[in-house]
């Protein structure tokens, strides 16, 4: 699958999965973060296998390595740039990579959260909308949850990549 470059089209089509993502987006910053740690720890097992394989992490050396060596509370404000898309330097290098490399670095972070990457509160307690969303989400096929995962995680980071107009916005053909 390519990168879908234009975020406003979104790559989970059906109604039900639309409504997926868009009750992730009504969830603040933090309650997106604390969504992401739910996911992880509880629907590990089903998304990991899917990330790894399908990932370029060498793509990804800031995220992936930088990121790493900052203090946790640096880790929680870029998770929080990327999550607010906020044009920051994390913020850009996220946006840039494509979807399957985005849901790796998710993947990465969780695996090391509470180690080298910041972990959750101890008293966390997660809202009825996130404990919602994920037990939607728990109900779907495999392939819809990944579609979900997927168009969230491709639109979070920040990217000034435009997608190219087509030849009906133009109205020039292409050339060689």
């Amino acid at each position: 699958m390519t990168a879908n470059y234009d975020k406003s089209t979104p790559q989970a089509l059906s109604n039900e999965t639309q409504k997926a993502v868009e009750a992730f987006n009504a969830l603040d910053t933090d309650a997106k973060l604390g969504w992401f740690y739910l996911v992880y720890k509880k629907m590990g097992d089903s998304i990991t296998p899917a990330a790894p394989p399908a990932a370029e992490p060498e793509l990804a050396p800031k995220l992936l390595g930088d990121y790493y060596k900052l203090s946790h509370e640096e880790q929680l404000a870029i998770m929080r740039q990327i999550v607010n898309r906020e044009d920051t330097e994390y913020s850009r290098a996220y946006g840039a990579i494509k979807e399957n490399n985005q849901l790796f670095v998710w993947y990465a972070w969780a695996e090391a959260m509470g180690d080298t990457v910041v972990g959750m509160p101890a008293n966390y307690q997660p809202s009825k909308a996130e404990n919602d969303l994920l037990s939607q989400i728990e109900g779907l096929e495999f392939e819809e949850q990944m579609s979900i995962f997927r168009t969230i995680a491709g639109e979070l980071g920040y990217s000034d990549v435009k997608p190219i107009e087509t030849q009906a916005e133009t109205g020039k053909t292409p050339s060689l």
